[in-house]
């Protein structure tokens, strides 16, 4: 198993050197979406990314597994997803600005 994961590493390393930290705007609504809102207003969102019928009742499915945690938990889950990304992003968005902070 380490030696997998060391293989994965070194993959991922030669592979994503140019990957930024950018987190795409429109996944980090979609994912505070997915755990915050109700269902039915879900449903109208995801809608805005033109998907399948089969795509959105698949992804609902699992929206209501997740309803079923705790609210305190899912607002963790969500700081722990989202919170990283917008740090990262503000530290990167403000040093591209002349003499900004």
């Amino acid at each position: 198993m380490r030696l997998f994961l060391s293989v994965l590493l070194v993959i991922l390393a030669l592979y994503c050197y140019e990957a930024n930290a950018f987190a795409c705007p429109a996944l980090v609504d979609d994912l505070l979406s997915f755990l915050l809102q109700p269902a039915a207003i879900y449903k109208k969102t995801v809608r805005k990314f033109n998907a399948s019928q089969e795509v959105i009742e698949a992804k609902l499915e699992v929206k209501s597994c997740t309803d079923k945690i705790f609210l305190g938990n899912r607002i963790l889950i969500a700081n722990t997803l989202v919170i990283p990304f917008f740090f990262v992003h503000r530290g990167f968005s403000s040093a591209e600005q002349p003499g900004g902070r």
